[in-house]
């Protein structure tokens, strides 16, 4: 009898933790859930030394922001300064006019509020290679 009291106490005592954890959700967690369904949908780069772009051709001519972010992030695996470049549907390149620095190992916000299908570009300051891993 002892037993079964016990594991309903304890049952109990489960339930009424994972309500309160539900009760107190909060926008900053649902922040960073989607912080790690952005981030977990991230791919790698390796940007060849001698240029500043990335991607650039051959390989690629641009990216393209999706649903998963709403930001453009970068992760470097280098302390870098990067901005990001915009393809517009009229044509030509509009580059953000100031860089942001890229803390190596650490997610930076490089582009807020970026619309689903946007063509852009990362645009380092120095033309060394770099690599890291980027969402958007």
């Amino acid at each position: 009898m002892y037993v079964r009291t016990r594991i309903a106490a304890v049952t109990a005592s489960a339930v009424i933790t994972a309500g309160g954890l539900v009760a107190t959700a909060n926008p900053a967690a649902a922040a960073e859930q989607g912080a790690r369904s952005c981030y977990g949908n991230a791919h790698s780069y390796t940007k060849a030394s001698g240029t500043h772009l990335y991607p650039n051709y051959p390989t690629l001519n641009y990216l393209l922001a999706t649903a998963n972010c709403a930001d453009i992030n970068i992760k470097t695996d280098t302390d870098r300064y990067v901005k990001v470049c915009f393809q517009p549907q009229s044509g030509g390149r509009e580059c953000q006019p100031n860089y942001k620095l890229a803390n190596a190992g650490s997610w930076t916000v490089i582009a807020t509020d970026v619309n689903d299908n946007t063509h852009y570009q990362f645009y380092f300051r120095s033309d060394a290679k770099s690599t890291g891993s980027y969402a958007s």
